[in-house]
């Protein structure tokens, strides 16, 4: 049996909740950025014995475009897929469900899912520093409570998963993260960016219609100077200002 780590983490929070789901498999690990838009994902075929664990954060509760296009393209051959929604604290609406629809069609079987909290990638001051210590020994803790329902019981039932169907509508997020005085034009965000948004010649061009305000680029840029609208940040600080006020939980469904 062999377990793929595959996930869309442009800021880093999501591969931190999939990595500590995997570890608590105990089997050596593959990993396939979702991010990587070189990878010919079309390529990837799996077989029955393979456990997929999927990984993406919730944008405006949906599976961010690229990621859903990506699994897509796989050929799932009937593995067995663990789905991971990860959220800033405010809620996953219908991103499991999603996913869950995408990976069936694909060929998979869905035998597990979790939602996992991760410091929001715009208004950062929500679930900062998430996942956690706590976080890292819960969502452990949840990669060996799938082991051992795999162990015991292989065969897959429907997963019931929250969500509804049609999805709810993503109108996006009107920021484009753009670069301050200190841009060296190093092309280290053009390089990452997952949808190849940023020109290659002049990374201070940004294509708007490719651009999914993931704030990859804002996370990977060695400079520190590229960023989000303060204006518009701040507004959606306040925006998510009730909704994020609790600290919310992890969950598992078996």
């Amino acid at each position: 049996m062999k377990l793929y780590n595959i996930f869309f983490s442009p800021t880093g929070g999501t591969q931190k909740v999939a990595d500590a789901l995997c570890a608590g498999f105990a089997l050596p690990v593959d990993t396939i950025d979702l991010c990587n838009r070189e990878l010919t994902f079309s390529n990837y075929a799996f077989t029955p014995q393979d456990i997929c664990v999927f990984s993406v954060p919730s944008f405006g509760g949906r599976v961010p475009a690229p990621a859903a296009h990506r699994m897509a393209a796989m050929q799932g051959g009937g593995a067995l897929a663990v789905l991971v929604a990860v959220y800033g604290n405010r809620a996953i609406d219908d991103t499991l469900i999603e996913m869950k629809d995408l990976a069936e069609k694909a060929g998979f079987r869905c035998v597990a899912a979790v939602s996992a909290v991760a410091e929001h990638s715009i208004a950062r001051c929500y679930a900062a520093g998430r996942p956690d210590q706590a976080d890292t020994a819960e969502l452990t803790a949840f990669g060996q409570a799938i082991a051992k329902k795999l162990e015991a019981d292989p065969d897959t039932g429907d997963l019931n998963v929250p969500g509804n169907r049609p999805y709810r509508n993503f109108g996006g997020v009107g920021m484009i993260p753009l670069p301050g005085d200190a841009c060296t034009g190093c092309g280290v965000c053009t390089k990452l960016c997952p949808t190849g948004a940023i020109s290659a010649k002049d990374p201070r061009q940004v294509n708007g219609a490719l651009c999914i305000r993931c704030m990859r680029c804002v996370a990977v840029w060695p400079e520190h100077d590229r960023h989000a609208d303060a204006e518009n940040v701040a507004a959606t600080e306040a925006k998510l200002a009730k909704l994020c006020a609790d600290r919310k939980a992890n969950e598992l469904f078996l």
